[in-house]
C-alpha cells in the first residue's frame, strides 16, 4: 500500500547559493510512514577501535563524504546536522542497484504549485571503506533531482546523510583538518583545552541551541536556532517569528537561494551579533526569510533560523547527541572578518564539469547591475583566464575581492560575445 498525501509547503530554509533541501522533511514528517523501522540503524565502527577519523572535502561551504552505496557504488553525500532523514536524489542510482520502495510520497514545492514525488526505501547498507559502515539504513530516494545540488554546490552531490546516523558516537568535526572523527562513548575524554560546554536539544534528530543575538548593538533577541551543517551560509533568519528579527534598513531584497519547485526571495544583510557560548561572533552576514502564512509552523519547533557551515566553520565543534551538548573551540578563521559577494551577480554552475556559470540573478542598483548583466548571461571568461579552468568557488572568491578591484568578463548572449567590467564594492 502507497502513502498519497500531498501537502502544502511554504519553503524552510534558503541556502545562499547553494540549495535549499529542508522541504523534504517537513513532508516526510506529514506522512507517518517514515518510521526507525524493526531493525537498528545508524552507522558502526569496526570491532575493537575507539575512534575513527573520516576525511571529508570541504567545497563551497559543503561538508562532502564519499560513500559506497550498497557496498557498491561510491557516492557523495553531503553531512547534514538539519536534515532528520537520509536522501537520495539521483533515483538512477538505486534503479540500478534493484533497490526496492517501499511507499510514495507526494508534496507540493515551494512555488505551492509542482508536484514532488519520493519514495521510502528500507535497510540500504552504506560503507566508509575501513572507517565505518551502516547496515540498515532507511532512506528517500527522490523521483527526480529536484534538489539540483550540482547548480549551487558547484561539485557533483548525490545526496544528503543525516548526521544523526552517526549519533551513537561522540562528533567531532575539525573544520581546518577536514576530518570527523567518531569516539566511542565510554573511552571519550575531552583532553583540550579552549572548549566551551554549550547545552543543545535535540528533537527529531536534529540540533537546536537557544542562545542571545543583537540585531542592531542596542537591540538583543533570545533566539532559537538549528545547528545545520547541511547550509552553506553563516545565518538564516525567519523574520516573522520574533518581533526582533528583521533584515537592517540597508539589506539587499535579493534571491537567496532555492525551494523544492523554485526559488525563494528574501534579503541579505548584517547583524552585530551572536553569542555561542562564551565566544561570540560580530557583524554577520545574515540572510531572512519571511514564512508564508501558509507554512505549517509545528515543524519549525519554536525555532527563528538556522546556523550553516560558513560560521559553523570557525569553530572545531564536538556534538553528543545522547546528552544533548556541544562542545565549541575557536579555529583558525575565528576571527576573520566575513566576506559578502561585491559584484551582484547570482551564479550557478552546469555542464559535466560544472564550470559553466550561468547568471542566475542581478541584484539591483549592484556593480553587475550597472555593467548589465542580465540573467542568462553565460560567463566564459574571467580576466586572463577561460571559465573552463575555474570552479564555482573560485569565482566566488574573485567576486569577494577588495572594493575597488576591477573584474573584467567575456560573457555569452543570445550567441554573441560581450565585453564587461564590473568595479567591486560593499554591498551590505
Amino acid at each position: 500500500m502507497k502513502c498519497r498525501k500531498t501537502v502544502k509547503l511554504a519553503g524552510e530554509a534558503a541556502r545562499f547559493n547553494q540549495m535549499s533541501k529542508t522541504v523534504l522533511f517537513f513532508f516526510v514528517l506529514m506522512c507517518s510512514a517514515v518510521s526507525p523501522g524493526t531493525a537498528q540503524g545508524g552507522f558502526f565502527i569496526p570491532d575493537g577501535q575507539k575512534q575513527a577519523e573520516i576525511p571529508f572535502e570541504y567545497i563551497n561551504n559543503f561538508i562532502i563524504l564519499t560513500v559506497r552505496f550498497n557496498s557498491f557504488l561510491p557516492l557523495r553525500f553531503i553531512f547534514d546536522t538539519g536534515a532528520e532523514h537520509t536522501v537520495l536524489s539521483k533515483r538512477e542510482f538505486s534503479d540500478l542497484m534493484r533497490v526496492h520502495y517501499e511507499r510514495e510520497f507526494r508534496v507540493t514545492g515551494s512555488d505551492l504549485k509542482t508536484e514532488l514525488i519520493a519514495y521510502l526505501a528500507r535497510q540500504i547498507r552504506f560503507d566508509i571503506p575501513e572507517k565505518a559502515f551502516a547496515p540498515r539504513e532507511d532512506i528517500l530516494v527522490l523521483q527526480e533531482d529536484y534538489f539540483r545540488f550540482e547548480e549551487y554546490a558547484g561539485v557533483s552531490v548525490h545526496g544528503i546523510l543525516s548526521a544523526n546516523a552517526f549519533s551513537r558516537y561522540i562528533i567531532r568535526i575539525n573544520y581546518d583538518r577536514k576530518v570527523i572523527t567518531l569516539y566511542e562513548r565510554e573511552s571519550f575524554k575531552l583532553r583540550e583545552n579552549g572548549f566551551v560546554s554549550i547545552p543543545i536539544e535535540v528533537y527529531r534528530n536534529k540540533i537546536y541551541l537557544t542562545t542571545q543575538m543583537h540585531i542592531q548593538p542596542d537591540s538583543v533577541a533570545s533566539v532559537k536556532l538549528l545547528i545545520d551543517t547541511g547550509a552553506g551560509l553563516p545565518l538564516l533568519l525567519f523574520s516573522n517569528t520574533h518581533p526582533l528579527v528583521h533584515p537592517p534598513a540597508n539589506a539587499l531584497s535579493t534571491n537567496i537561494g532555492m525551494g523544492l519547485g523554485g526559488y525563494l526571495e528574501g534579503y541579505t544583510g548584517r547583524i552585530s551579533k551572536l553569542d555561542l557560548g562564551g565566544f561570540s561572533e560580530n557583524n554577520i552576514v545574515t540572510y531572512f526569510q519571511t514564512l508564508d502564512s501558509a507554512y505549517n509552523r509545528e515543524f519549525l519547533h519554536g525555532r527563528n533560523g538556522l546556523i550553516g557551515n560558513t560560521l559553523l566553520g570557525r569553530f572545531t565543534v564536538i556534538i553528543d547527541y545522547q546528552n544533548a551538548k556541544i562542545w565549541l573551540k575557536p579555529a583558525r578563521n575565528f576571527k576573520n572578518a566575513f566576506v559578502y559577494d561585491r559584484s551582484g551577480l547570482n551564479i550557478i554552475a552546469s555542464g559535466s564539469g560544472f564550470n559553466n556559470f550561468i547568471v542566475q540573478g542581478v541584484v539591483k542598483n549592484s556593480p553587475a547591475w550597472e555593467a548589465d548583466f542580465r540573467k542568462g548571461d553565460e560567463i566564459v571568461r574571467v580576466g586572463a583566464a577561460p571559465a573552463l579552468f575555474l570552479s564555482l568557488t573560485d569565482l566566488q572568491r574573485i567576486l569577494q575581492k577588495k572594493p575597488g578591484k576591477k573584474i573584467r568578463m567575456v560573457i555569452k548572449r543570445d550567441g554573441k560575445r560581450l565585453k564587461k567590467k564590473i568595479v567591486l564594492r560593499d554591498l551590505i
